[in-house]
């Protein structure tokens, strides 16, 4: 009767009050490892691989230089002290140099690029804006005090263009295209001399009209000799050339009939009412048979 009065305990009861055999064994026994998981494994690889470790965290570099413990002053080294100088200075460093040592001179023009035609027609330009920039306020700019003032520049220019022309000249220049394309920005540079009213002063210009004119002719007549002239058939040289003589007043005369004769059967004939000219003969296949002769009158 008693042990019907008193009911039975629940199962679940039990499982609060005692712990399972598993927590008892693993709280009881610290000295046991637990057995780790290969994803653990594979995470305590990676912290613990050198090469890993460092990609991960790449040394920072020391980009601080060492301090030199004594530090005087000393001279530019040459490379940094050319750095410093202007064209002006770095020419006249050279010049130095050429005149001190002849053999310098000739490594310098052996070592140095060919001056092009671009370079050379703006160092012209650059003495003429120099001496038109130098005339005084005057109200006649033809005049012998002008020509006192600007002699200076006046010479240099003329110096200038002597010197630089026979650079662009056979033999030394080989291209006779290089050359055509130097005395057609030249000679425009010579009609921009200005004149004076003392016609001794005007002598200068005159001559440099010559030598310019004797420029032309001899380029001509090299273009002439390589591939039957063909240079000299194309790039419009004889109206070029033709305008240059006009505008020097008939003083390019010389290269102007040069550069017909080297033209050849270019040239156009005299119009006459009674034939064609040689181009046009060739043109209509009638080059070489005799043109018949109109007479007037009976026969």
């Amino acid at each position: 009767m008693s042990s019907l009065a008193t009911p039975p305990i629940p199962p679940h009861f039990h499982e609060h009050t005692r712990l399972s055999p598993s927590r008892s064994m693993a709280s009881s026994n610290p000295s046991r490892k637990r057995k780790a998981s290969p994803s653990s494994d594979y995470d305590d690889e990676m912290s613990t691989s050198p090469s890993i470790s460092n990609a991960r965290l790449p040394p920072t570099p020391n980009l601080r230089k060492r301090m030199r413990a004594n530090l005087t002053g000393r001279p530019l080294s040459v490379d940094r002290l050319l750095e410093t100088l202007d064209k002006d200075s770095l020419r006249t460093v050279l010049k130095q140099l050429c005149d001190r040592s002849p053999s310098i001179r000739e490594e310098v023009i052996q070592i140095s690029p060919r001056p092009s035609i671009q370079s050379t027609l703006q160092v012209l330009r650059d003495y003429h804006d120099r001496l038109m920039a130098s005339f005084p306020l005057d109200p006649n700019p033809r005049s012998d005090y002008c020509y006192d003032r600007v002699r200076p520049q006046w010479n240099e220019l003329l110096e200038a263009l002597t010197d630089f022309t026979p650079h662009f000249l056979p033999p030394n220049e080989q291209q006779s295209s290089v050359s055509l394309e130097y005395l057609n920005g030249v000679t425009n540079i010579i009609h921009d001399l200005p004149e004076w009213d003392t016609q001794q002063y005007n002598v200068s210009k005159m001559n440099a009209y010559e030598e310019i004119s004797r420029a032309w002719s001899n380029v001509i007549k090299e273009a002439s000799k390589r591939g039957g002239g063909i240079q000299l058939q194309y790039g419009g040289w004889e109206e070029k050339l033709r305008a240059h003589n006009i505008k020097s007043d008939n003083r390019l005369k010389g290269a102007y009939e040069a550069l017909l004769d080297a033209l050849g059967w270019l040239r156009p004939a005299p119009s006459t009412n009674q034939s064609q000219s040689i181009r046009q003969q060739l043109f209509s296949n009638t080059y070489g048979m005799e043109q018949p002769v109109l007479r007037s009158g009976k026969w």
